[in-house]
């Protein structure tokens, strides 16, 4: 039995959402043949809806009613033009078209709710945000069975359960495996391909959670140790982990075959196609994982396994991220304490602004955090409504300072890369690149730079070619 897990950009249109079925359909038949045959699929939300939701929520919060309603009117008008081009006349068209119609208006309603209460809690947010993979998932069954085969959109809330800590739950193993035991290997057995809302959960008492960023690759991950999977395969829109962005580095080749540990590393580097949680639950059942290409199905892409093969390539690997915002956040002498430092992150965390780097100064007395462009104008609004009023005693003076990218090196663990480190700082001074903060563990292999967001793509080249990674 294999997992498959589609991200957003895997099923970001009609034609991804066709090309998806096309891939499970190859495989659910190459695999019939196997001791425990079988497919699971577990899919993420349309591309960039998940950020819309997350857009409707704040506007409701605030009271911006139109906001929130042409959010949701965009998404109905979205999904249901993926249902009359993928599905034709009849049974499956319709009930797709009327489950998406029914969530959506339940979406609304929960819209209006927050706009009441006039704040949105992490127990909102996750309710709201939700609501992507129900959509996707909806779509997909339907398209899957219309293709001839038997399947089930499933609501990973009757799957995973997790404690309430909303936004970044935790997995209650033993009862998920309770649950995967009843709910999910009989539908499997009889030949149904499950399509399981990725990313969310649902406590004890069935209220529901979300498992944080890397959450539906996370979820995969969950499902296939719980089933006893054979692997699980991570569908992205690359050919597995690369030594650099392709989009940047032609000569960017694939790391074929990685263990745990060295996935893991890179994953934590924020290497995109891969999340950290997603490694635990596989290395604890030992089943390898597949990252592969879902716009390119027939590359191998990068198999990750405890003990990989002695004669695989070994190499380095440079992990970029642009569409990033640099936010200072200073006060005065004797206001400065790490117990403020300590309040700021925590306060971005009860809002669901993910901290992707920071680094803190006592001698300028600052706190540098890096978020995604995306949740900027969200990030200054609460630091300014919570930490810059001149009356209160720890007052702070919050900056947009300028819009970045962090470039990371990352060396294998095995792999010659004493060293490397050193290499990485003199390349980026041969070029003259400038460096705005510098994040490195407690080892000469790997080491994360914040840069100005434009100088990326020749940094990223550079190092390729200073590292020695270029193949002719």
């Amino acid at each position: 039995m294999i997992v498959h897990k589609f991200g957003g950009t895997s099923v970001g249109s009609p034609e991804r959402i066709s090309n998806v079925a096309d891939i499970v359909l190859k495989h659910h038949v190459n695999h019939q043949a196997d001791p425990q045959p079988g497919t699971v699929v577990v899919v993420s939300a349309m591309s960039e809806v998940t950020d819309q939701l997350i857009q409707s929520a704040r506007a409701a919060a605030r009271g911006e009613d139109s906001l929130y309603r042409e959010i949701k009117a965009g998404l109905l008008r979205r999904h249901l033009e993926a249902v009359e081009s993928l599905l034709a006349p009849g049974t499956d068209r319709l009930e797709a078209g009327g489950a998406i119609e029914d969530k959506l208006n339940e979406l609304e309603r929960f819209l209006r709710s927050i706009a009441m209460l006039g704040e949105l809690t992490a127990r909102g947010r996750d309710a709201v945000v939700s609501f992507g993979e129900m959509l996707s998932s909806t779509i997909l069954a339907a398209l899957l069975r219309q293709r001839g085969v038997q399947s089930q959109a499933v609501s990973a809330t009757s799957l995973i359960v997790t404690d309430d800590k909303f936004g970044e739950a935790g997995v209650l193993f033993p009862q998920t495996q309770i649950n995967l035991g009843s709910h999910l290997v009989p539908l499997a057995a009889r030949g149904v391909i499950p399509v399981v809302t990725g990313f969310i959960g649902a406590t004890e008492s069935g209220v529901t959670t979300t498992l944080g960023r890397g959450g539906s690759d996370f979820s995969a991950a969950i499902l296939g140790a719980g089933i006893g999977a054979s692997e699980v395969w991570i569908w992205s829109d690359v050919d597995g982990i690369l030594t650099a962005d392709p989009n940047i580095v032609s000569q960017a080749h694939t790391l074929q075959e990685l263990s745990y540990l060295e996935a893991a590393e890179l994953a934590y580097y924020g290497a995109d196609v891969l999340h950290p949680k997603t490694i635990r639950p596989v290395i604890e059942s030992g089943i390898p994982l597949r990252i592969l290409n879902s716009f390119n199905p027939e590359h191998p892409g990068t198999r990750i396994v405890a003990a990989p093969g002695p004669n695989r390539e070994i190499s380095p690997a440079i992990i970029s991220t642009t569409g990033l915002s640099l936010i200072a956040v200073s006060s005065r002498e004797e206001a400065w304490s790490l117990a403020l430092a300590a309040n700021i992150l925590h306060t971005l965390s009860q809002e669901g602004l993910p901290v992707l780097m920071f680094s803190q100064s006592f001698s300028e007395h600052s706190l540098n955090l890096v978020l995604r462009a995306q949740d900027q104008s969200h990030c200054l609004r609460v630091l300014r409504k919570e930490f810059s009023d001149d009356c209160r005693p720890h007052a702070c003076e919050i900056k947009l300072r300028e819009q970045i990218g962090t470039v990371s090196v990352v060396g294998l663990s095995n792999g010659g890369s004493n060293g490397i480190v050193s290499h990485a700082y003199a390349a980026l001074g041969k070029g003259g690149t400038q460096v705005i903060a510098v994040a490195q563990p407690a080892t000469e292999r790997s080491v994360s730079f914040c840069i100005p967001e434009e100088q990326v793509p020749v940094t990223v080249r550079l190092l390729h070619t200073e590292l020695g990674l270029d193949r002719a």
